[in-house]
């Protein structure tokens, strides 16, 4: 009995498994497929719906950049996204990058609420539902520093006098935490910050010796520069503690020199300083008289250090975009103008004399005092604005016809740059050319780069707009879509569309230049 009972179970166990190699029999539970192996370009991981779980589980620092092929800005990260993966490689750091083809793997974009492109997120620790938005830098060095300040610490341990003057002789800014208490929450929250100061370098100590060697009885912040004052403290507060936001701008505003000078490489850093009032000093850097200037100019910004940004402008260099801006040619430097970059009210000194550290200083006090009225750009009005089916219009002709009441007026606010006001060109030309014989409708354009109204300022390109006639100054923003039919349907209808048209979201070109480059789906 005891053999046929044997035997009566070995073939029930080949029954439930099925023959070998062939996986369960009928009626069996069917075996997930295989995970696959994510195949490598230039040292980056190609991923999927498929193999996104498995290098989750595999690496526990995975930054993942969601692309689409057609997109420019994608196509010009992607060198530096593999020269990221390079050095980070050649380090041994325990950090890999990967990509997914957006539109190829909408799965993952809806999963992960991909909009634009490219767009990259941080996955830690294989976390698959709380990815960490990746908003650092878009070229090599500042991806792979991103990256080692997540996986290893964000500041140096300090122990000694040797080290501490080691990481401050290091870069041009150090910034150093001192600390009686490495366990108190505050450390917490300075190595939060350390995580994206990508520019500074950052240590703490809890070393009595320290403290006593850089004067210090306190919590305190030391920022160290080889500029300007040399160093700036930041007590922590004994009630309050650490406070993140309060810290990130002071270092922010402290690691900046006293005076910018604008080029490639530190306009982003200007624009993202979050001071506000810029004061700008346009001169010929080649001229020995004005570089004379320079030392007023420096002498003057102290005071407002944190209120006003002071930024000199080389107009021998590669700045006309700057000049253009603000209305002026390189002949007229030197001389100052005032901006708010939230308003974008711009000033200028009402005398043209000389630029010393009191005119300076008397200029500044004026604007923020109000006593100064700001100035709007705006070209001639051309002899021929009129004569074209699309019309020119300007900043001195812009009321006069925009609330005509007799007109519905459809204008385009445009940048000469601008890649989505050339792609619609060809649909405003040709919806002016039907409407040409209307005589109550006008199509125009404004270019919004070179003259300004204070009651439309302009944020983003194209932005269209319609004036409906009649009275009241009424405005209607268009927000759809950017061809003949859709303006026809909108302008047949009285400046809306009809209920059937849906409104969809379009792409368009910021005029702030600090913005990162993305594009939308």
């Amino acid at each position: 009995m005891d053999s046929q009972l044997l035997l009566v179970l070995l073939l029930l166990l080949l029954g439930a498994s099925g023959p070998r190699g062939q996986g369960p029999g009928p009626g069996g539970p069917e075996e997930e497929p295989p995970e696959e192996e994510p195949p490598e370009e230039d040292g980056i991981l190609v991923l999927s719906q498929r193999t996104l779980g498995l290098a989750l589980r595999r690496h526990r620092a995975l930054l993942v950049q969601f692309y689409a092929p057609w997109c420019g800005h994608c196509k010009a990260l992607a060198p530096e996204y593999s020269k990221a993966a390079a050095l980070l490689a050649a380090e041994s750091t325990k950090a890999r990058l990967a990509r997914v083809d957006g539109p190829a793997e909408t799965e993952l974009t809806k999963e992960f609420a991909v909009t634009e492109y490219p767009t990259l997120k941080f996955f830690r620790d294989g976390n698959r539902t709380h990815p960490e938005e990746y908003t650092g830098p878009r070229e090599a060095d500042g991806i792979a520093e991103w990256l080692r300040r997540r996986v290893g610490p964000s500041a140096t341990r300090l122990e000694d006098e040797e080290g501490a003057q080691a990481l401050i002789d290091g870069r041009d800014v150090a910034v150093i935490g001192f600390f009686q208490d490495l366990q108190d929450e505050d450390v917490a929250t300075f190595l939060a910050l350390a995580q994206d100061a990508l520019d500074m370098t950052f240590g703490l100590t809890d070393q009595p010796k320290l403290f006593q060697k850089f004067g210090l009885t306190k919590d305190t912040v030391v920022l160290f520069k080889k500029f300007d004052e040399g160093r700036a403290d930041f007590p922590v507060d004994e009630e309050l503690g650490l406070d993140q936001g309060d810290l990130s701008r002071f270092l922010l505003t402290h690691s900046m020199h006293l005076v910018m000078e604008f080029n490639s490489q530190t306009s982003p850093k200007i624009f993202a300083a979050r001071i506000l009032n810029h004061l700008l000093l346009f001169v010929n850097q080649t001229l020995a008289p004005h570089r004379d200037l320079l030392a007023g100019f420096g002498e003057a910004a102290p005071p407002f250090r944190g209120q006003v940004l002071f930024v000199v402008v080389d107009v021998g260099a590669d700045n006309n975009h700057v000049l253009q801006y603000f209305g002026l040619r390189a002949e007229e430097a030197p001389t100052l103008r005032f901006i708010n970059i939230e308003t974008t009210k711009k000033y200028a000194p009402a005398d043209g004399g000389p630029v010393t550290a009191a005119s300076v200083t008397s200029f500044c006090h004026a604007v923020l005092r109000g006593e100064v009225k700001p100035y709007l750009l705006s070209q001639e009005v051309p002899s021929d604005w009129d004569q074209r089916p699309v019309k020119t219009l300007v900043g001195k002709n812009f009321e006069q016809v925009a609330f005509d009441e007799t007109k519905n007026v459809f204008i385009k606010f445009y940048a000469p740059w601008c890649s989505h006001c050339k792609e619609m060109a060809a649909a405003w030309e040709a919806l002016a050319e039907k409407y040409e014989d209307h005589e109550d409708i006008i199509i125009a354009e404004l270019d919004a780069t070179a003259n300004e109204l204070e009651a439309f300022p302009v944020h983003g390109f194209p932005t269209l707009k319609y004036f409906p006639a009649g009275p009241g100054r009424k405005v209607i923003e268009y927000k759809s879509t950017r061809d003949l039919e859709t303006f026809s349907k909108f302008l047949d209808n009285g400046g809306k569309l009809p209920a059937e048209e849906p409104t969809a979201p379009l792409p368009e070109t910021r005029a702030n230049a600090s913005t990162e480059p993305k594009e939308e789906l």
